[in-house]
C-alpha cells in the first residue's frame, strides 16, 4: 500500500462503516473541491468494507465513462491497495476479482455517460456500488445502479465535485435543508483541499489559479452554486484585455477560428498565438438577418481569404457541424482545416482561466467580440440541473471558445505556460 498521512476526514470516509455513530447508515456522500483526496480514501474504504463483510458477491465501480473510471479509480487503486489485497484485472470484460483474508468478490465497471447507460447495469444483483463523480451521471443510470443493490447489508458510496445548487443529486442527497436528503439514511462529508495532507501548498495554489468565477466556487471552494449572470462578467475587463493594436511578431503562429452561420451570424477571428498569450488581431462578423441578404459558402470563403491576407495561417478552426463550409475551404486547398472541440462548458471554463491570468487579449478593432462579452449570459430560465448559456450574442464567443479548446489547450507553448502559472 502507498503510505501517506491521512486526514481525519479521509479516515472517516474510509472507515465510516465500522464507526459507532455512522455504521448503521445506508450510504455515504462525499462532495467538495478537486484534489481533496476523497476518491482515494473512499475507494480504499469501499474495498475494505466489501471484503470484510461479503464473500463471493458482486459489486460495481461506476464512473462517467469506463475510460475515466479506469484512469481515476481502477489504475491508482492498484497502488493504493498494494500488499493489502490480491487483484486480478480482466480489462477486456471490465471487471476485477479481489481476494483478501479468504474472501473473494467481483467488481464490475460501468460508465454512466448518457440516458441510455442505465440499460448496461440492468439485471445484475449487487452488494454495493461506488459512484465516482456521480453529479456527472444521468439520474436514470444512478437510480438503476442503486436499485441493483438488493443484497442484505449492501451500502451506497457516492463522491463528486459540486455542480448547480438545482442539480437533482444535490437536492435529493446532499442539501442539509432538503426534506428528501434528510430522509436518506446517509453520512455526508464535505471535503476541501486542506483535507488532503499529501497536497503541497504550491500545488494547492496552482489549482486555485486554474479556475475562475462559478467554477472557482465549485471546484476550489466546493460550493453547489448556480451559473448566472454574464458568463465572463467576473473575469473580462476592457481596461485589461482590450488593446489598441498588435505589432506582428516573428514568434507568433496565426489561426482563424470560425463560428459558421447561414441564418445565424457568421463570426471569424484572426488570432496570433505567442508563447505567453493569444491576441485577436482582426475579425469578420456578418448577420444575414440584419442585412437582409444571406451569403453563400463561396462568399464566406472570399471573406476568409480577406481576413487571412498577409498572414501565414497555421489552421482554420471551425465548428465540425459546418460540413458544407468545411468542404468549400478544403476544395480551395489553401488552408488546413481543424474541426473544433465543441465542448461548451469546458471551453468556457478554460477561457475564463486564460482571461483571469491575462493570456487572451482583444484588439479594439474587434468590436463584435467586445460587444458580445457584455451580452453573453447564463440561461437562468431553463432547468439548472445543467449549465446552459443563452443562444444569443454568442457567435464571436463561440469562435473564441473553439480556438481556446482546440489550439491553446493543446499546444506545447501553452503546456509550458500552464507550468508557469
Amino acid at each position: 500500500m502507498m503510505y501517506t498521512e491521512l486526514s481525519p476526514k479521509q479516515l472517516q470516509s474510509m472507515l465510516w462503516w465500522m464507526q459507532e455513530d455512522s455504521k448503521n447508515c445506508d450510504a455515504i456522500v462525499c462532495d467538495g473541491s478537486v484534489r481533496s483526496g476523497k476518491t482515494m480514501s473512499m475507494t480504499i474504504g469501499f474495498v475494505l468494507w466489501s471484503m470484510k463483510n461479503f464473500n463471493h458477491e458482486n459489486f460495481a465501480f461506476c464512473g462517467k465513462t469506463i475510460d475515466s473510471l479506469k484512469r481515476n479509480v481502477i489504475t491508482p487503486m492498484q497502488k493504493w491497495l498494494e500488499g493489502i489485497v490480491k487483484l486480478k484485472l480482466n480489462l477486456s470484460r471490465n471487471y476485477l476479482d479481489i481476494k483478501m483474508c479468504g474472501h473473494m468478490n467481483r467488481y464490475y465497471f460501468f460508465g454512466g455517460k448518457d440516458e441510455s447507460s442505465y440499460q448496461l447495469i440492468q439485471g445484475i444483483t449487487l452488494a454495493g456500488v461506488l459512484l465516482d463523480e456521480v453529479a456527472l451521471m444521468p439520474r436514470s443510470f444512478v437510480e438503476q445502479a442503486l436499485a441493483r443493490c438488493s443484497v442484505t447489508g449492501s451500502k451506497l458510496w457516492f463522491n463528486c465535485n459540486p455542480d448547480s445548487s438545482e442539480h437533482w443529486f444535490y437536492k435529493e442527497w446532499v442539501a442539509e435543508n432538503s426534506e428528501k436528503a434528510k430522509q436518506k439514511n446517509r453520512l455526508h462529508l464535505h471535503f476541501t483541499m486542506n483535507d488532503n495532507y499529501s497536497l503541497a501548498d504550491s500545488v494547492k495554489q496552482r489549482y486555485e489559479r486554474m479556475y475562475s468565477g462559478v467554477f472557482y466556487d465549485r471546484y476550489i471552494k466546493g460550493l453547489w452554486v448556480l451559473a448566472e449572470g454574464l458568463v465572463y462578467g467576473t473575469v473580462f475587463d476592457k481596461s485589461r484585455h482590450v488593446i489598441k493594436n498588435y505589432d506582428n511578431s516573428n514568434f507568433a503562429d496565426y489561426y482563424i477560428s470560425i463560428d459558421y452561420g447561414t441564418l445565424n451570424p457568421c463570426s471569424m477571428g484572426l488570432w496570433a498565438l505567442e508563447k505567453e498569450k493569444a491576441v485577436r488581431i482582426k475579425e469578420y462578423y456578418y448577420d444575414g438577418r440584419v442585412k437582409g441578404i444571406q451569403k453563400t459558402d463561396e462568399e464566406y470563403y472570399a471573406e476568409l481569404e480577406k481576413l487571412a491576407d498577409g498572414y501565414a495561417i497555421k489552421h482554420v478552426i471551425i465548428d465540425p457541424s459546418a460540413s458544407s463550409f468545411i468542404a468549400t475551404i478544403r476544395q480551395h486547398r489553401k488552408f488546413k482545416v481543424r474541426k473544433a472541440n465543441n465542448n461548451v462548458i469546458d471551453g468556457i471554463r478554460k477561457t475564463m482561466t486564460l482571461l483571469e491570468h491575462d493570456k487572451i487579449f482583444i484588439c479594439q478593432c474587434c468590436k463584435d467580440i467586445i460587444r458580445e462579452f457584455a451580452l453573453y449570459r447564463w440561461d437562468d430560465k431553463k432547468s439548472h440541473e445543467k449549465d446552459t448559456v443563452i443562444k444569443e450574442n454568442d457567435h464571436a464567443m463561440d469562435d473564441m471558445r473553439y480556438f481556446v479548446n482546440t489550439v491553446m489547450y493543446r499546444t506545447s507553448n501553452f503546456l509550458e505556460m500552464r507550468c508557469k502559472t
